[in-house]
C-alpha cells in the first residue's frame, strides 16, 4: 500500500472513529457534547465528506490533504477545549459560565452541558483532550503522507 492509499484511509477511519465514539459515549453513556464539543465534530464530519472525496476526484492527493487539515483543526480546537477544561484559560462561550442565559423554571429547556467541565476522564485526559491527541497526530499524518512522493 502506498502513501497515497494509506492516508485516504486514514481520511475517512480517523474522523469515522472518533464520531462514532463521541455517538457512543453520548447515546449510550449519556456524554452529551457542549458548545465547544459541537465545534470539535464539525471539521470531522467535513473530514468524512473530503475523504470519501479523495477516492472518487482528482487530484487525490489535494482531497486527502485537505481532509488531514480538517482533522488537525478539531484536534486544535480539542486542544483549545482542553485547556478551558483543565482552567488553562477561560472559554469564549456561554456554556463556561455557571448559569448564564439559562431560565430554571423552563422544564422544556435543553440540559445546559458546561464546556469547563470534563464530563468524563481516563488517567486525568478528558474527551477534548483524546481529541487533541489524536487528532493533531492523525491530521499531521495524513498531510504528511499525501505529500510525500517518492
Amino acid at each position: 500500500m502506498d502513501n497515497l492509499a494509506k492516508a485516504r484511509m486514514l481520511a475517512v477511519l480517523v474522523p469515522a472513529a472518533l464520531l462514532g465514539g463521541a455517538y457512543v459515549g453520548q447515546y449510550a453513556f449519556g456524554l452529551y457534547p457542549c458548545e465547544m464539543c459541537w465545534w470539535q465534530r464539525y471539521p470531522h464530519f467535513a473530514a468524512l465528506v473530503l475523504g470519501v472525496i479523495a477516492y472518487v476526484a482528482k487530484p487525490p492527493q489535494v482531497w486527502t490533504a485537505l481532509a488531514g487539515l480538517a482533522i488537525l483543526t478539531s484536534g486544535l480546537i480539542g486542544g483549545f477545549h482542553a485547556g478551558v477544561e483543565y482552567g488553562w484559560w477561560e472559554g469564549i462561550t456561554a456554556c463556561s459560565k455557571p448559569g448564564a442565559g439559562v431560565d430554571i423554571m423552563d422544564f422544556n429547556a435543553a440540559p445546559l452541558i458546561r464546556c469547563d467541565v470534563a464530563p468524563w476522564t481516563l488517567g486525568g485526559i478528558s474527551l477534548a483532550g483524546f481529541n487533541f491527541l489524536i487528532s493533531s497526530v492523525a491530521g499531521a499524518a495524513i498531510v504528511a503522507l499525501a505529500a510525500y512522493r517518492k
